[in-house]
């Protein structure tokens, strides 16, 4: 039978002379020839008496007649027709169980692997993380330097609330300026706490009480948790959708925030409950960390303002925890002398461009 060829390279049509010999389709003529296996050879389109056939892999067409086609491999368009939706049929189950295998992977696996893998991380490599995260955030959120005697009276708050916490970690703390009321934890030990916290602060139990939080974070390897688990999506993303910021990562994203919202109020409230007994065990009050949340449960705040801190978690309602918090309040001595405090207020002055609290510094 005779046929025309296109090779997939230019627009020429050849004239080929079509057989079938052993199971294979070959054809030969005007400087063209192939060999195709009859059982790859895909049905591509059938109309006006003609049919477009293409190999299982490859570039090439050959356009035959039908009758002719049907001669001569005994095998009836129909049925051709109806063998290659059953392969689509199986390609689309097999694409699907693909599909359910990788979300499961992505929504509950990395989740539910990040915690035992962050227990099991080296410290080392942890800390090398934490030291190598500090040092670029801090190209954009400047370290307050105003009053050194406020970072050594926060050295010594740091160490008395790390005194009887196990963990090998050396826990610092750093003042920093930015425009949010926020404190979170680096891998391996290194706290940053802004400015507009310091400020928003209205009393050194109140920010005792913050820090306390951000230890058990550490001590609890919750910050080496989150990094995982954030770094696990980004690899499976990039695999998928080939990185950048394209929709499909960003839906998956999207989706992914449910599972980790649900992670995320776990480790806070296991933070919450770690800093009570960190302050506890110290003799600091408590009711200062309650009257905190109770003030942010007030306030607002535009979205994606905090982008240094997307990497952790999501804090649960202010308002439960200053309840939380109210109920479990202790009372206690000053977690900082007057001076001390004052020492610290000066370490990050306000920007002329910033509100000033609406209340006057005090202990």
């Amino acid at each position: 039978m005779q046929g025309d060829y296109y090779d997939g390279l230019t627009s020429r049509r050849r004239r080929v002379a079509v057989s079938v010999v052993d199971g294979d389709l070959i054809g030969e003529g005007d400087g063209a020839s192939f060999r195709w296996p009859l059982k790859g050879v895909r049905i591509l389109a059938v109309e006006a008496g003609l049919i477009r056939l293409a190999p299982r892999s490859g570039d090439g067409r050959l356009v035959l007649d039908v009758a002719e086609w049907e001669a001569a491999t005994g095998l009836s368009v129909r049925a051709a027709r109806r063998a290659s939706r059953n392969r689509e049929g199986r390609l689309v189950v097999w694409l699907a169980v693909a599909g359910v295998t990788l979300a499961v992977g992505i929504f509950v696996g990395i989740p539910m692997a990040a915690r035992p893998l962050a227990r099991a991380t080296p410290p080392g490599i942890e800390a090398d993380m934490g030291r190598n995260m500090a040092s670029q955030l801090q190209v954009a959120l400047k370290p307050c330097t105003g009053n050194p005697a406020g970072q050594a009276s926060l050295n010594d708050l740091t160490r008395r609330l790390t005194r009887d916490v196990d963990m090998p970690f050396v826990v610092r703390v750093i003042p920093v300026h930015a425009p949010m009321v926020n404190a979170f934890a680096l891998p391996g030990g290194t706290i940053l706490v802004t400015d507009d916290l310091i400020a928003d602060a209205r009393s050194s139990d109140e920010l005792a009480g913050v820090l306390a939080h951000e230890i058990a974070h550490i001590e609890k390897r919750h910050v080496m948790e989150a990094v995982l688990r954030s770094l696990g999506l980004g690899l499976v993303l990039d695999a998928v959708v080939g990185g950048g910021s394209g929709a499909g990562q960003q839906a998956v994203l999207l989706a992914s925030s449910f599972t980790e919202q649900r992670y995320s109020r776990t480790l806070e409230r296991e933070a919450d409950e770690r800093a009570f007994e960190l302050l506890a065990a110290n003799r600091i009050s408590t009711a200062g960390m309650a009257a905190f949340f109770e003030r942010l449960a007030d306030k607002t705040s535009p979205e994606g303002v905090n982008r240094a801190a997307e990497w952790f978690a999501t804090h649960p309602d202010s308002g439960r925890r200053a309840t939380a918090a109210r109920a479990l309040a202790k009372t206690g001595v000053p977690a900082m002398a007057p001076g001390d405090w004052t020492a610290v207020r000066q370490m990050c002055p306000l920007s002329p461009n910033k509100p000033k609290p609406p209340w006057p510094l005090r202990r």
